[in-house]
């Protein structure tokens, strides 16, 4: 993750630890089980997505604790995702939507395709979403995947040729966008869009450092 853009929220070092690390847990918050789980598994440090729950005696005294939230919300989720683009088929990515500088969003194309059929695969990638609002094309080509819902944002996907918008969360105030220009909206829910950003970034860990054993905990 390019942490370095988010001055605001940098995270890194939550609570530091010297040991080595052979075996990393990630989680994207503290649970009422955390410590047992960490005891089990023999887990040397932690990544958290929110840790501001996280008590002092929830962890053993030698287990060190990395947290990112912004920025792990817009790189390993709904947004500018190059890992969610390849496991959704998309390819030839835009930029839709920018804050602060940074990219929300992602416009790509994808091999032809009915609607079903697409929705299908990103069902299956996400384990289920929590809506599917339909709209006339039934036909997809170009897909948009962004990490907020405005009006504006809703038109510019549609004007530059998506047929579909996939996002974490409906906001009632694109609705009248929706209506008008009649996108299909794929309403995913964030924390399925968090989940799926936790075994992307697994994924990511394992191959870049081998010998590390990351450890996920029970779904």
């Amino acid at each position: 993750m390019r942490v370095h853009q988010f001055e605001l929220d940098p995270g890194g070092i939550y609570r530091p630890s010297n040991l080595p690390i052979q075996r990393l847990g990630l989680a994207l918050e503290p649970w009422s089980d955390l410590a047992e789980w960490v005891t089990e598994t023999e887990i040397d440090a932690l990544f958290l997505h929110r840790p501001w729950k996280l008590e002092g005696d929830q962890l053993p005294a030698h287990v060190g604790v990395v947290a990112y939230h912004l920025a792990f919300d817009e790189q390993m989720t709904i947004g500018f995702n190059p890992l969610l683009a390849n496991t959704l088929g998309l390819f030839d990515l835009e930029v839709l939507g920018q804050k602060a500088g940074r990219p929300i969003g992602m416009l790509g194309s994808t091999s032809s395709q009915c609607l079903e059929s697409f929705c299908d695969r990103v069902q299956q990638a996400f384990g289920g979403c929590e809506a599917v609002e339909r709209g006339l094309p039934q036909t997809v080509t170009k897909v948009a995947v962004v990490g907020a819902m405005t009006e504006d944002l809703v038109r510019d996907a549609k004007t530059r040729g998506a047929e579909i918008y996939i996002t974490g969360q409906f906001r009632q105030p694109a609705r009248s966008a929706v209506l008008e220009t009649g996108i299909n909206v794929i309403v995913v829910g964030h924390r399925r869009s968090e989940e799926w950003g936790l075994q992307a970034l697994a994924g990511v860990l394992r191959e870049r450092w081998l010998e590390l054993q990351v450890i996920l905990p029970p779904s």
